[in-house]
């Protein structure tokens, strides 16, 4: 494994912040000559993904592409999901939680000039087949990702609302329009990030973004931690189906690996 990359701890505000409206962002996570190098193997690993053939593409292949798993062939991507500070920080950003699995990884790319859409406002939760919603999303800029470019845009305290249902299954299902009262609660400001950058948004936070209105495209990384000690459903899910998860059980099993247990 690639030595662990140079990433900060979150402070007590970004915490409180993060616990009170279900997300925050986190300037300067990670050290610009890593990121630097993370840049390179995105653009790699993005052009070489599979293209979504026409007649299957998702409403969520219209939004952005993407590369899953991205840490299980990659090692430097690995050592970054695996770093001890975004470790302690998913469990302290998480009330109640004392270690963290990660459900996913992935590198994302929003493509300019109608390339993708805007990202409709969605929660991340609905689809999981966990019995137990502390879930949240790191989200770092590989590149500088000014807000016309499809930075990510939250409703600040929705995730306390709880579960609002599925969006991306059907035409016209994006949060808002399932819940028009959300448009009462406070919407993050546009977000400038420099690459580096990170935000970190709750599983029920609902979120989107804008289409990437600027020349180039838009690049991230996003690891997703969920609560160690959270049961498995049984909920059909694709990335579940098939690993002979036992229902009422923890998720003892190598693709949701331990990062942090205290």
């Amino acid at each position: 494994m690639a030595d662990n990359p140079p990433v900060r701890d979150v402070t007590d505000d970004e915490v409180a912040f993060f616990q009170d409206n279900g997300w925050v962002r986190l300037p300067c996570l990670v050290e610009p000559g890593r990121v630097a190098l993370l840049r390179d193997r995105a653009a790699g690993h993005l052009r070489a993904r599979p293209q979504a053939v026409a007649s299957r593409v998702s409403r969520v292949d219209e939004a952005f592409g993407q590369s899953r798993d991205i840490a299980g062939t990659d090692e430097h991507f690995r050592a970054l999901a695996f770093a001890p500070a975004l470790g302690r920080g998913a469990t302290r950003l998480l009330p109640g939680v004392t270690g963290v699995r990660i459900q996913v990884t992935n590198l994302l790319i929003k493509e300019p000039g109608g390339g993708h859409g805007a990202t409709g406002f969605h929660q991340d939760f609905p689809w999981m087949p966990m019995d137990r919603s502390a879930m949240l999303t790191v989200w770092l800029a590989l590149v500088d990702v000014p807000a016309d470019m499809g930075s990510l845009r939250f409703v600040s305290g929705s995730h306390r609302h709880g579960l609002l249902g599925r969006s991306f299954a059907r035409d016209g299902d994006d949060q808002l329009s399932q819940h028009p009262w959300l448009r009462e609660l406070r919407v993050s400001p546009p977000l400038d990030l420099a690459a580096g950058d990170a935000t970190v948004h709750h599983a029920l936070t609902v979120h989107g973004a804008p289409a990437n209105h600027g020349n180039t495209p838009r690049l991230s990384f996003t690891v997703t931690y969920f609560d160690a000690d959270a049961l498995y459903t049984g909920t059909p899910y694709r990335q579940t189906d098939g690993l002979g998860l036992t229902v009422n059980q923890p998720f003892d099993h190598p693709a949701f690996p331990l990062v942090a247990h205290t």
